[in-house]
């Protein structure tokens, strides 16, 4: 019987959580092997892979503290609230300050409700939001309505140096969206906002510092392949 693993992996910019699994299991020849926690392919950053029957506990990696570091800018919004839409809306940020964006992340930190982006992988009456959002569907549209959930973000940072662009550091639960988070804190300031760039850094115990690319795992589980003949 197959142990199998845990594999920590640093995922590549546009691939897909799935992209990752896919070419593992074909690469490394696992007989089972799937992700813990969906990073969008507009994220890189730390996954979790896990093979054979460690595949039993990727519920319990799923629903350890997540920590993320990213950009996110004022004065623009998306449909999907990052770079995989046109920009849809602008809005002027010169009456904006640092202050006022402090004040917006502390309300968005502690136990609170957040309601899912319409570019996301939940399911309404039996549909992902995404395939509704590309057939050009609004959150207002969707029958039934999004359902909110409640998360805790333990920690909001921002670093308003690089003003219109801000900086920053979040440490959330399970099932929190930091799309969300970003284009709640452009409500927030009666502005707009979208997310330029994200990273996961750490699922629970686990760090980037200790993850693997793609390439370098490969040659790790195929060494014989890699030397010279």
């Amino acid at each position: 019987m197959d142990e199998g693993q845990l594999i920590l992996i640093d995922k590549p910019l546009t691939w897909t959580s799935f992209d990752v699994v896919k070419k593992l299991k074909f690469a490394c020849k696992f007989k089972k092997i799937g992700h813990a926690g969906t990073l969008d392919p507009l994220a890189t950053g730390l996954l979790i892979l896990c093979t054979g029957k460690m595949t039993k506990q990727i519920d319990s990696y799923q629903a350890q503290e997540k920590e993320y570091t990213g950009t996110l800018v004022l004065g623009k919004t998306t449909p999907s609230v990052d770079l995989e839409t046109a920009f849809d809306a602008e809005f002027e940020v010169s009456g904006l300050t640092p202050e006022a964006v402090q004040q917006a992340a502390q309300q968005l930190t502690g136990v609170i409700d957040q309601i899912p982006p319409i570019y996301s992988a939940v399911r309404v009456n039996g549909e992902r939001l995404y395939e509704r959002a590309r057939r050009g569907e609004t959150a207002d549209k969707v029958e039934g309505g999004i359902k909110s959930r409640t998360i805790t973000v333990t920690a909001f940072e921002v670093d308003t140096e690089r003003f219109p662009e801000i900086d920053f550091r979040i440490v959330c639960s399970k099932g929190t969206y930091i799309r969300s988070l970003v284009r709640d804190l452009g409500l927030l300031l009666q502005n707009g906002a979208y997310l330029k760039a994200l990273r996961r850094t750490r699922i629970g115990d686990f760090r980037i510092e200790e993850a693997d690319s793609v390439e370098g795992f490969i040659r790790k589980c195929r060494p014989a392949e890699s030397l010279p003949s």
